[in-house]
């Protein structure tokens, strides 16, 4: 199954007839990180043909209530499906409090275990999601704490066979040169740099609800796909920095300026019913965009594998 975003909802602060609440699933591997679940998500992963089962960590990126009223629905789905393992639920520390009355809500009837992580909401955070996922949280700019967060795969090694034959290694061989770095071979050492090129992980960002800022920089900085708000458009800037927002064209030039490989624009504002003048906007900066609408799915671009010069 390729590593892709289920878009389960565009809107900004209201829904409307065709946009519903922010909702965002990452399938990644074993991996399913639900970002920012808004009102209505749990029908929406229902339309998405997705179940509650998948996901493994609940992301929340502040306590605006269009990013997490959803919250409760979705726990109350893990329950009334049986769920019998934990959920992670990843939030900005100043948002405890908020998140405990939302989440005494569905306190009545759910057997649901919520193992609940805090991050500090000014500086950056590093946590484990499996033994090759990294999620990098880092603080944005927007009216109360906010974080962004980066899904971080290891880098690695891709073997070339050409190499590989030519040093004499096969069969258990590889598997120790990859384990151990280095392995001899009729009395010769071959290290693995020898017989492989870099392969850096793929990563994803989600950056909802900020202004520009030195922390969506950082975030942004070489992902294969990011998931970006715009609520406002061009004209707008005003308003949008006022509220601690981007417009499109923004959007388009802070993935640009990081080096984004695939943009994918939401959270419009009720105020724009065509989603399409988004991604024409932030076109005029950044070459893949991709104008999110709901249900839709954005693959994340396969990872960089560098090119071999020829001599």
């Amino acid at each position: 199954m390729p590593r892709e975003v289920v878009v389960l909802g565009t809107a900004s602060q209201a829904p409307t007839r065709e946009r519903n609440h922010n909702g965002y699933l990452l399938r990644w591997d074993a991996l399913g990180l639900l970002f920012d679940p808004g009102e209505g998500t749990q029908r929406q992963l229902l339309l998405a043909s997705e179940r509650t089962s998948t996901i493994s960590h609940v992301l929340i990126t502040h306590e605006h209530g269009d990013h997490t009223l959803g919250l409760p629905g979705v726990i109350q789905a893990m329950s009334l499906h049986r769920r019998d393992r934990p959920v992670v639920l990843v939030h900005p520390e100043p948002a405890g409090a908020y998140l405990d009355r939302i989440l005494a809500v569905d306190l009545y009837d759910s057997d649901i275990e919520v193992q609940r992580v805090p991050l500090p909401a000014d500086r950056t955070s590093r946590l484990a999601l499996d033994d090759d996922t990294t999620l990098i949280a880092r603080p944005l700019s927007h009216r109360v704490p906010t974080l962004g967060y980066r899904v971080q795969e290891a880098d690695s090694r891709s073997m070339d066979p050409t190499r590989l034959a030519a040093a004499g290694l096969h069969g258990p061989a590889v598997g120790e040169l990859q384990r151990q770095g280095v392995v001899q071979v009729d009395g010769r050492t071959v290290r693995l740099e020898d017989v492989s090129d870099p392969r850096p992980g793929q990563a994803m960002a989600f950056a909802m609800d900020t202004r520009r800022c030195d922390g969506l920089t950082a975030l942004l900085a070489g992902c294969d796909l990011a998931v970006v708000e715009s609520t406002f458009q061009s004209g707008d800037e005003t308003l949008a920095d006022t509220y601690g927002h981007l417009t499109a064209g923004q959007a388009g030039a802070a993935a640009a300026d990081a080096g984004v490989r695939r943009l994918v624009l939401s959270h419009y504002s009720q105020r724009y019913p065509d989603t399409s003048s988004f991604q024409v906007e932030a076109a005029l900066h950044h070459d893949d965009v991709v104008a999110a609408t709901d249900l839709s799915r954005v693959e994340v671009p396969s990872r960089h594998r560098p090119r071999r010069r020829t001599t």
